[in-house]
């Protein structure tokens, strides 16, 4: 069997083998992970930041993502979980006094080690390139390598002096065991702070009532407890509320028996010496008294009424 120009085609040509798993070369995907934005995949610049997951990003990458509204943005899978700035910390790298940068590459005449790191541990000295793990402190951003916060252990920071917890720990880009220790530990973090947000509400809204009800009972309360100064402090208010009672009846008794009491006479309103008017407002007067016959009705036959 041939084809065009008499050429015979082999087995693997015209029968499909199962496809080769495609193996990512290390040393490129260390170079990608530690030397480009994760977000934007451009070189990290300062600021240079990291989420709660180790990752790292470009500070102008983050903001110009929390900006973009649009329902399609580019690479959000990457950054799904910084919902606003306070969920990535800048961070303080030291520099690496070995790395030239782009100076000796202007001619071309210079191979380009990509194992160089920028960055180096300030304690020990260690390379920032993947080749060591590296961690960074949440409360400060100080960035350090594994190897020197386990050899010098302290509840300070080498270089700040922050005091920091085990939890204030995060791996910079780990490995997948670790990036889902960190995700379990931001979801339980963000879940925390939620109940915390509910607990203040309630507080803050009962030191609102609280000086309502002072101001509308400002003294001491009087509530009966039994004690011998407060009885008698209530029998003689009572002594006091019966005398005056008790003089009233004693009143109203000589009044009967003697002199009549002083009651106002009641006056009639007809008889007053007010006008027309003001007496038509009260039902006594004869306005008031007239038949359904007699009253207006409220349509008036006017003219100006058709």
């Amino acid at each position: 069997m041939g084809c065009d120009g008499g050429t015979i085609p082999k087995r693997h040509e015209l029968v499909k083998g199962p496809k080769k798993v495609e193996k990512v070369d290390k040393d490129a995907e260390l170079v990608a992970q530690w030397n480009y934005c994760t977000l934007s995949q451009e070189i990290l610049r300062r600021p240079i930041v990291a989420c709660e997951l180790g990752r790292l990003y470009n500070k102008d990458a983050v903001i110009e993502f929390l900006l973009d509204k649009s329902a399609e943005k580019a690479l959000g899978k990457a950054a799904s979980h910084i919902k606003s700035i306070k969920n990535v910390t800048e961070l303080r790298l030291s520099d690496n006094p070995a790395w030239e940068g782009d100076k000796g590459n202007t001619k071309g005449d210079k191979h380009d080690d990509l194992q160089r790191a920028r960055f180096i541990c300030p304690v020990v000295g260690l390379e920032m390139n993947g080749r060591h793990r590296f961690c960074f402190l949440r409360c400060c951003g100080c960035v350090f390598s594994e190897r020197a916060l386990k050899e010098i252990k302290a509840e300070v920071c080498h270089t700040c002096g922050a005091a920091f917890q085990g939890d204030d720990i995060i791996v910079l880009n780990g490995t997948k065991e670790d990036v889902e220790v960190l995700k379990r530990r931001m979801e339980e973090g963000r879940l925390r702070a939620k109940l915390e947000k509910k607990t203040k509400k309630p507080k803050a809204a009962e030191s609102v009532s609280k000086p309502d009800v002072l101001e509308e009972a400002p003294g001491p309360s009087k509530v009966k407890t039994g004690k011998p100064e407060e009885t008698g402090l209530d029998s003689r208010e009572k002594k006091t509320s019966s005398a005056p009672r008790n003089t009233a009846t004693n009143e109203s008794s000589v009044g009967k028996a003697g002199k009549p009491p002083c009651v106002a006479m009641k006056r009639s309103i007809a008889d007053s010496d007010e006008s027309e008017a003001y007496k038509s407002l009260f039902t006594t007067h004869s306005s008031a008294k007239r038949s359904k016959e007699e009253s207006a009705h409220w349509v008036t036959h006017t003219s100006y009424c058709f």
